[in-house]
């Protein structure tokens, strides 16, 4: 008795293959599309926790702190956040108060170089 081996034939796979080679290619762009635009949308909300943390820390103690380990030790933060952009937490650019004798740190701004997902620079964040 000569019994048929089961499984699938080379042009089966051919065409399972290339179906899931033409998905690839309709998901891969969107899939690395969204991952840019989501770290557009983390640095946003880094720079608006670190700069309300900075208002919160200059009503609290009427100044500016001189650097942002400063709000780590006085526990307005838990850690640094990371500028997701530059994979970073100590590229920040941070913009000293020119008003005051003491100066510090009255805003933050990204240190990435390059355009954002729509077309600002991330020095405009």
């Amino acid at each position: 008795m000569n019994a048929w081996r089961r499984g699938f034939t080379l042009i089966e796979m051919l065409v399972v293959m290339s179906i899931v080679a033409l998905l690839l290619t309709i998901a891969v762009p969107r899939y690395f599309g969204s991952v840019d635009k989501s770290k557009d949308v983390v640095l946003q909300e880094n720079l608006n926790v670190l700069r309300i943390t900075l208002d919160r820390f200059f009503a609290d103690k009427g100044r500016y702190p001189s650097d942002l380990e400063e709000l780590v030790e006085h526990k307005y933060l838990r850690a640094v956040p990371v500028d997701p952009v530059t994979e970073s937490a100590s590229t920040w650019v941070l913009v000293i108060d020119e008003a005051s004798e003491e100066g510090g740190i009255s805003n933050v701004k990204s240190g990435a170089s390059g355009l954002a997902h729509d077309g600002r620079s991330y020095e405009a964040f």
